[in-house]
């Protein structure tokens, strides 16, 4: 098994915990919570195969992707109950699929020998796109979208992090790490001490 087909593994896990969380908070029933689950383990991951033309969508070629996230959501339908704030379970757990994603979408692009920038895009893709149709399905506002947050600069960073590790003739292991470490550190300090870029404000117009 590939580290980036590991990375793959983790970050359906993780994704499929927070797609179940969500489903949660939804109440939905224990299909919803499976397809809430599932879309959300596999959306990035999708886009980025099908947009980087491989020989097969990773789920597709490996269906233990889609079980694993099933099983994860009737466990999380069985004990979500137990959870005291479920919405901050969503966004730290959000927080790690995010980085560990990012990594496996930089990891299959550089491996493909794509240009830096379809390499960078394709982290972002893989990392935010599947929460994001995780939050607009249940109707809430999506992560990636919040305001004064930090979310798609942490994708971006960590794959350009790793893309100029790569060209520095690391190896792409300790690439992809680092990728992670730097996109976690981004989002959790975000999360944590409210880091954030400038805000758009409206000015009235000039007479």
């Amino acid at each position: 098994m590939s580290f980036v087909t590991l990375l793959d593994y983790a970050s359906v896990l993780v994704f499929a915990l927070t797609g179940a969380l969500v489903a949660s908070r939804a109440q939905l029933d224990i299909v919803g919570f499976a397809f809430i689950s599932c879309l959300t383990a596999v959306g990035g991951g999708t886009v980025r195969d099908l947009l980087l033309n491989r020989e097969q969508v990773f789920w597709v070629a490996d269906p233990n992707h889609i079980l694993l996230a099933t099983g994860a959501a009737v466990v999380v339908f069985f004990t979500a109950h137990l959870v005291e704030s479920r919405l901050r379970w969503v966004i730290w757990l959000d927080s790690f699929a995010l980085a560990i994603a990012v990594s496996a979408g930089t990891g299959a692009a550089l491996a493909m020998g794509k240009p830096a920038v379809i390499v960078v895009l394709m982290g972002m893709a893989t990392g935010s796109l599947g929460g994001l149709m995780r939050d607009v399905v249940v109707g809430e506002v999506p992560l990636v979208l919040k305001q004064g947050e930090l979310y798609i600069t942490c994708a971006m960073s960590g794959a350009m992090v790793a893309v100029a590790a790569s060209s520095f003739g690391f190896s792409s292991g300790f690439a992809l790490i680092l990728c992670a470490g730097v996109c976690w550190g981004l989002r959790a300090g975000s999360i944590g001490f409210g880091w954030h870029l400038p805000v758009y404000k409206s000015r009235p117009p000039r007479q």
